[in-house]
């Protein structure tokens, strides 16, 4: 059922909801990671997104990271799954998202070269120097990367 959240939203309005979505990240050669840029917004986030109905996560993965990116995908670690964040839209819509947040690696595709309704750009960014994000979520989706690799260097 495609536009799961929309048809939610003409039911219920703003009033909040609980949503799975389904982000990745994806290191290059330098461990530098892949962040977006949200449309309109000048914040950056990991690709990723909402769930739709009759869908499995890792569906939602695969099909939001190629829709937020161009990229194919394959998960191959789950990093960490966050369930406690609640953020209120600038429309007005609440959300509590349960984020499945994966380590991935590329299969295919390219990077897109074109902005679409959700990315104005994308770029590779070193840990240590991340631009603004998007919401506190993805500020602890970076600190779950920037542990994974402190872990598995020891």
């Amino acid at each position: 059922m495609a536009d799961y959240i929309h048809e939610l939203r003409e039911l219920v309005g703003h009033r909040p909801l609980i949503l799975n979505t389904a982000s990745g990240a994806l290191l290059d050669e330098q461990n530098r990671v892949l962040l977006q840029e949200r449309t309109g917004k000048n914040d950056w986030c990991f690709p990723g997104g909402y769930m739709e109905y009759g869908e499995r996560i890792v569906e939602t993965l695969k099909r939001e990271f190629k829709e937020d990116s161009g990229l194919d995908v394959e998960p191959i670690r789950l990093l960490h799954v966050f369930d406690g964040d609640c953020f209120k839209y600038p429309n007005g819509d609440e959300v509590q998202c349960i984020t499945n947040f994966f380590l991935v690696r590329k299969t295919g595709g390219q990077l897109l070269d074109h902005q679409t309704d959700e990315t104005s750009d994308l770029r590779y960014f070193p840990l240590t120097d991340l631009p603004p994000f998007f919401n506190h979520q993805s500020e602890k989706m970076a600190q779950a990367v920037i542990d994974y690799l402190a872990q598995t260097k020891s």
